[in-house]
């Protein structure tokens, strides 16, 4: 019989030989299925036979931060491969926290445990007094095998070694079970996906179907929030085009600027963020607002469209530790896929933009059809020219005229400026309205005054009568401005008022009167020139120039001067009842080298000279003016000499005076009062001179 000392050393043998048996047991029971839940309680059973336990259960720890029970002995009202939401290790204390090493066992927990922690506190909640953790791998993860009594001092060193091959075995189930479900899982889930991405179809705007989608996505991808983001790489900016679900806070609605390292991960396969509020500092907008959303989860993935990243899908849930790499494939499957619609909406974008564009084209080009034919029939002359920058022109027109935008046209003297205008006011709501033109240049500046706003009676000296303004003649038409650059300081701020305010006073008037007119204005000046000299209101400028047409002057566009002379030759023949015969050759090639300084303006007065010399016959070079002597040429022929003997062949007086004009302009650098100072003229005749002789 053995005594009382060998009792337990035979005990221990008897234990250890019955340990192969029971191995072999798990295994079998195992190996029944691959869902180790369902043949747990058997396995625990087997177990006790040779360490005493109330409940056991094996535990996998996923990325090293957070751990799921994957079977357990505890009821857990569920049979999922998972019996526990994903739980931080920090919610167990130093003391008895998995890790991939042994833990010593815990022998009175009340005294080793700290209720401080929360699975700490669940433990000592269910009155477990004793504790047993062997670890085991599970590839580059691991997991664990923990054992728990009621009862303290319930294990001692001999359980631990059993232990240790148990767990190896469960950890070695448990990773078959693992890769066989996570493939399983992966076929299920993008069967189920393909099914639900029907629904993209359709549409072709991804955002009238985006709630469907998620909704749909939900049981093969749990989340709680998913977004839809689009890139701006110029701008470095993410912006939410799209959203479902709902968060701590609204979606923002303005772009959220982007730093480098955020930029940098764009094209990243996949983003896993286990614990938002764990990883993220709050340095940038974009982890503000997450950590503003009460997400504790994010996985995001790329959306590639036209062979680069344009955004990205990102997938939010309220759990930590919601989302693993399994998860990246099926994210990534679905952002594809919305990919592919983005880009099929992107071509139709384009395709209904580029037939837009097309209509908006059809439609210029027949209002400046329509504006041409009209202005040809009222008798304002032929609106005629095959150069690119006239057609532009021609397109600018067609383009402002139905608005009620200011409009500032600039260009040389004679280019055409007010039958520009009166095309404008044509193609405008204003087409049956007054069209009422001043030119500025042409009056000192108390009448300009008085012309533009009127006066009351006793305004000023000859005020015998009140008398209507510009402004009033032209209420609901146009009013046109012409050489708006000659308008005096004092004007222009009482101008400026009328822009602003649309309303005037009358010269004398205490009465504010409405100012319902559309401002046309034109110059021949670089008004930005006066500005710099002081000479223009720079406020009044900005609001005129609020939609600026260049007409460019006729010698860069030689192309337009034979179709121009032609056109004139039928119109002033018509008119004039003598029509010409014709333009001879010489006479064309004269008309193309000519320079034209006097612009249309100057082309039409020689074509109307030339039909009256060539008496209904051909027009040649000899009907033509003869090219414009500069006043230095002239000088030096000895013409401004009184005492010098006038040549045989006679004088051209009308070229010599033209020659001083251009002279005076040269010397007073455009300024018009100074030159009709230097001329010995008022304004009103110098600029009578530069209509005659088509000088800007």
């Amino acid at each position: 019989m053995a005594t009382p000392l060998e009792r337990p050393q035979a005990a221990a043998r008897e234990a250890a030989d019955a340990l192969p048996e029971l191995l072999a047991e798990i295994a079998e029971t195992a190996a029944e299925t691959l869902e180790l839940q369902e043949v747990f309680e058997r396995v625990a059973t087997a177990i006790r036979r040779l360490i005493p336990f109330d409940n056991m259960g094996v535990i996998r720890v996923l990325d090293g931060h957070y751990a799921v029970a994957h079977a357990t002995t505890v009821p857990c009202g569920q049979c999922e491969p998972e019996c526990s939401a994903p739980q931080p290790l920090t919610d167990w204390s130093p003391r008895f926290r998995p890790q991939p090493g042994p833990i010593a066992r815990l022998d009175d927990a009340p005294r080793e445990l700290d209720p401080s922690f929360a699975n700490d506190a669940a433990v000592l909640a269910k009155g477990v007094r004793s504790g047993l953790w062997h670890p085991f791998r599970l590839g580059e993860q691991f997991g664990g095998v923990w054992l728990c009594s009621y009862q303290p001092h319930a294990f001692d060193d001999r359980h631990e070694e059993f232990l240790r091959p148990i767990a190896a075995l469960l950890g070695s189930a448990v990773e078959h079970w693992r890769l066989w479900d996570g493939e399983r899982r992966r076929r299920e889930r993008l069967e189920r996906l393909e099914g639900v991405l029907e629904t993209l179809g359709e549409s072709l705007d991804v955002r009238d179907v985006f709630t469907r989608i998620c909704d749909a996505v939900r049981p093969i991808l749990p989340h709680d929030v998913v977004v839809l983001t689009e890139l701006d790489l110029k701008r470095r900016t993410l912006e939410i085009v799209a959203s479902a679900g709902a968060a701590d806070i609204p979606v923002p609605s303005e772009p959220m600027a982007l730093t480098e390292a955020e930029l940098a991960e764009r094209a990243r396969d996949g983003v896993i963020v286990r614990d938002i509020p764990v990883e993220m500092a709050g340095e940038t907008v974009r982890e503000r607002t997450l950590l503003a959303s009460g997400m504790r989860s994010w996985l995001r993935v790329p959306v590639w469209t036209g062979g680069e990243v344009r955004g990205g899908l990102g997938l939010f849930s309220r759990a930590p530790a919601a989302y693993g790499e399994a998860d990246v494939e099926v994210a990534a499957r679905l952002a594809d896929r919305i990919g592919l619609v983005l880009s099929h909406q992107r071509l139709a974008e384009e395709a209904r933009h580029a037939a837009e564009a097309r209509e908006r084209a059809e439609r210029l080009e027949a209002t400046v059809e329509t504006l041409t034919r009209e202005l040809e029939s009222r008798g304002r002359g032929r609106v005629v020219g095959v150069s690119r920058s006239w057609r532009e022109v021609l397109v600018q027109i067609g383009r402002v005229a139905p608005s009620e935008t200011t409009v500032l046209i600039t260009g040389e003297s004679g280019t055409g400026k007010e039958v520009v205008a009166d095309m404008i006011r044509r193609g405008s709501p204003r087409a049956g309205k007054p069209f009422v033109a001043l030119n500025c240049a042409a009056l000192p500046d108390q009448l300009l005054e008085s012309e533009l706003f009127g006066h009351e009676r006793g305004a000023f000296t000859g005020a015998i009568a009140t008398k209507i303004g510009r402004l009033e003649q032209a209420a609901g038409g146009t009013l046109f401005l012409d050489e708006i650059g000659e308008m005096s300081p004092l004007v222009q701020a009482k101008f400026l008022r009328v822009l602003q305010e649309r309303e005037f006073q009358r010269l004398g008037g205490t009465r504010s009167l409405a100012a319902d007119v559309r401002v046309v204005a034109a110059t021949n000046r670089d008004l930005a020139a006066a500005i710099a000299r002081g000479e223009f209101r720079e406020d009044l400028y900005y609001r005129l120039n609020v939609f600026q047409i260049h007409i460019p002057p006729l010698r860069e566009r030689p192309e337009d001067v034979p179709v121009l002379a032609e056109a004139f030759l039928e119109e002033l023949g018509r008119t004039m009842g003598r029509p010409a015969a014709g333009i001879s050759r010489d006479a064309r090639d004269w008309l193309l080298a000519h320079g034209w300084p006097g612009n249309v303006r100057e082309l039409r007065n020689a074509i109307e000279r030339a039909i009256l010399l060539c008496d209904g016959g051909l027009i040649t070079r000899d009907h033509l003016p003869a090219a414009s002597a500069p006043a230095g040429a002239a000088r030096a022929n000895g013409l401004l000499d009184p005492a010098a003997p006038l040549p045989a062949g006679g004088l051209d007086l009308e070229q010599i005076e033209r020659g001083l004009v251009e002279r005076a302009l040269a010397e007073a650098k455009g300024n018009k009062s100074k030159a009709a100072r230097l001329l010995g003229l008022t304004r009103a005749q110098l600029y009578t001179r530069l209509e005659k002789f088509g000088l800007r």
